[in-house]
């Protein structure tokens, strides 16, 4: 697939690693459309960062608890981009919580954002990629493919979303490719202290924390550099998921 001259939607786009996404996408060829939520200010910086590039950059605001606007907004981002050949979902929140302390509305509030948007926006997204032979990237996690106490919800979240990517590679074959990327210690939660920080580093077998650019690259190759990938889960983890 080439993306020099691709529309591409990048959900959570406004912070942390959809920011990288979408402006590596950019500095591949692609015209993106930039949602976020909460982060405008943040969003705001990806567009700038994006026309830097020489891009089209096209902001998207939409609240996707809202199964309703998950679903349309791939029809605004071809709108407004004249195409659509690219989604790469990576709106998510990633909660720190007891398990004891889990409510329902917590619960909820996880499981809608990470896994059922998810869904709905790949559900919209169907007839324009399928228009043009295009690919979806999933953004799942680390905390999908192995446990961890305190983030309960969340991991059950991003085991949907390996599950969902392989659900949808298998629905929608041959016409659109279906992937995802699972990162681990890429970037650490922001307060997290520097001891937390150094215990991830020791324990990860390649003795480093990841960054975002990590991803981005992960996501070319599942985008561009290969076209017999579909309902696969590329682990960007520094090693932690063989420990």
């Amino acid at each position: 697939m080439r993306l020099e001259g691709a529309g591409a939607l990048v959900t959570g786009a406004g912070r942390r690693v959809g920011q990288a996404i979408a402006v590596g996408l950019a500095r591949a060829g692609c015209d993106v459309a930039v949602h976020y939520h909460g982060s405008a200010s943040g969003a705001e910086q990806t567009a700038r960062a994006i026309r830097g590039a020489g891009k089209r950059a096209e902001l998207l605001q939409a609240d996707l608890n809202d199964p309703q606007a998950a679903r349309g907004l791939a029809d605004q981002a071809a709108r407004v981009l004249k195409r659509l050949d690219v989604l790469v979902n990576s709106a998510a929140i990633m909660v720190r919580q007891p398990v004891e302390e889990v409510t329902p509305e917590s619960w909820d509030a996880t499981l809608d954002l990470n896994l059922r948007a998810t869904f709905f926006v790949s559900q919209g997204a169907i007839p324009h990629l399928r228009r043009a032979k295009g690919k979806i990237v999933n953004i799942a996690d680390l905390a999908g493919l192995e446990p961890w106490p305190a983030y309960v919800p969340h991991c059950v979240s991003k085991a949907g979303v390996v599950m969902l990517t392989k659900a949808l590679a298998r629905a929608l074959a041959p016409d659109i490719a279906v992937n995802a990327v699972a990162p681990g210690a890429v970037l650490l939660p922001e307060d997290w202290d520097d001891q937390s920080r150094e215990h991830i580093r020791e324990t990860t077998p390649l003795n480093r924390l990841g960054t975002p650019a990590d991803v981005v690259a992960a996501v070319r190759f599942l985008l561009a550099d290969t076209d017999f990938a579909t309902g696969t889960v590329l682990v960007v983890d520094g090693g932690r998921l063989i420990r």
